[in-house]
């Protein structure tokens, strides 16, 4: 129930079923497996027997949801694409952004829990890429556009799908042939089916020059993409954000992109105006009753749903207490939204458990600032400053190699000793009575 097809997986069958729906391949996450299945099952639907009609017809899902533009990804509405953010520091290897979208023109309305689709265009360089292995002129008319026109922003170019190979196998013979009939069948006879995009699809049946307009009837058509929403319409009315890693790998020597993520990534510019519509959620949102407390678990650019519901809890002051659980790769590199979640703790913006109480009656802040993995020097500066920012829990360990500079910081921020609280770990080294004494009072 992604939506990413326009519809809930239930509809999506029913409107296949019913024969309202002819595309059968607007399953992302499904993939090429899904789609295989569809159009066998779709295959049958013909040649079952007839059932008995029942008195009453359900009404089945139309093709083409109807409803004011931007409601559904075959009426989408254009936005203003405002600017990007990187939300990584220094050093990380992820490419996380915090992207936003002016909806103004667009009057596109969205509650927290929904998602923004938009359509991307592919990568010029991989297009580029795909007409030299063709050979095939960029100009090539097809259907009053041109051919670089078409692979831009018409068809997807990964994966390559069965149609592809089973057009590879009309224009060629031998073993070629062969080769290209089982993976039109989904084998994978040299063991690379699942590394073949429409340009390797091409190398790999290198010399099969297939007329550029067959080329393109055999591709699928270049899906929209899905983003949970990490705003809320309460406190940024007229814009949406979303989360964004931006996808990049190498295979075989080839740098692989991400279509939607590295086009919001770098390909988008300030003041474009994009294709782009909202997919309403299905059960997935905050509760009705402003009291119930929520538990909420997002690693990664999974934070970005939790974001708007605390975003618009914050705004409605809803009295439910609020659990965010995150993490990500490095917490020095890649604390997405870092001081936007602690300073909202400091401020007490957020009604979650900010205090726990010990055993001996007295209360300690619930979230400290941790330390690792910094040097002393680092350690005494940024510890002054989370001080001087509201923390009043600092945490490190004998292992972290700082506890000096955690100290120095300490003295530096001016706040007095007995308003803040230090935890440290024992190193391994240290058990034994003797032991753990001497490395208590070295610690302190």
């Amino acid at each position: 129930d992604c939506g990413q097809c326009g519809y809930d997986c239930k509809q999506y069958a029913d409107a296949i079923f019913g024969k309202s729906e002819e595309r059968l391949n607007l399953c992302v996450p499904g993939g090429k497996e899904t789609t295989r299945m569809l159009k066998s099952l779709h295959a049958e639907i013909g040649s079952a027997p007839a059932a008995a009609k029942p008195a009453v017809q359900p009404e089945l899902p139309s093709a083409k949801p109807a409803g004011a533009p931007g409601t559904s990804r075959d009426n989408p509405a254009l936005a203003t694409f405002v600017s990007r953010t990187r939300l990584n520091k220094k050093g990380s290897a992820k490419e996380t952004w915090h992207i936003e979208f002016d909806l103004a023109e667009s009057n596109l309305d969205y509650t927290v829990g929904d998602s923004f689709g938009l359509f991307p265009t592919n990568d010029p360089g991989l297009v580029e890429a795909v007409l030299t292995a063709l050979d095939a002129p960029a100009d090539f008319p097809i259907g009053g556009r041109t051919l670089r026109e078409v692979l831009t922003d018409g068809v997807s170019l990964s994966p390559a799908p069965d149609m592809l190979f089973q057009l590879f196998s009309y224009i060629t013979g031998g073993d070629r042939r062969k080769k290209a009939q089982a993976l039109a069948a989904g084998e994978d006879p040299d063991g690379d089916a699942a590394s073949l995009d429409v340009l390797a699809a091409i190398e790999k049946f290198r010399g099969v020059r297939p007329d550029p307009e067959a080329l393109i009837e055999a591709l699928d058509p270049l899906q929209p993409r899905l983003y949970s929403i990490s705003s809320s319409p309460k406190v940024t009315k007229g814009r949406v954000s979303l989360t964004v890693d931006a996808v990049r790998y190498d295979i075989n020597k080839r740098t692989r992109l991400g279509v939607a993520s590295t086009f919001l990534a770098g390909r988008v510019n300030p003041g474009d105006k994009l294709r782009v519509y909202v997919q309403k959620a299905h059960a997935f949102g905050l509760p009705a009753d402003p009291n119930v407390p929520i538990i909420m678990v997002g690693p990664g650019t999974g934070v970005a749903p939790f974001r708007a519901f605390l975003h618009e809890r914050m705004a409605t002051k809803a009295p439910g207490r609020n659990w965010l659980f995150f993490g990500d790769r490095h917490f020095t590199h890649d604390f997405l939204y870092q001081l936007e979640w602690q300073a909202a703790l400091v401020d007490g913006a957020w009604r979650g458990e900010t205090t726990l109480t010990k055993c001996d009656g007295r209360e300690i802040p619930a979230v400290g600032f941790g330390t690792y993995p910094m040097s002393d020097a680092d350690a005494e500066a940024n510890v002054a400053e989370a001080i001087m920012r509201g923390h009043r829990l600092i945490d490190t360990a004998a292992q972290y190699g700082n506890e000096a500079g955690v100290g120095a910081g300490i003295k530096g921020s001016g706040v007095p000793r007995e308003e803040l609280f230090v935890a440290t770990k024992l190193a391994g080294r240290d058990h034994g009575a003797e032991k753990t004494r001497a490395a208590v009072k070295g610690s302190l």
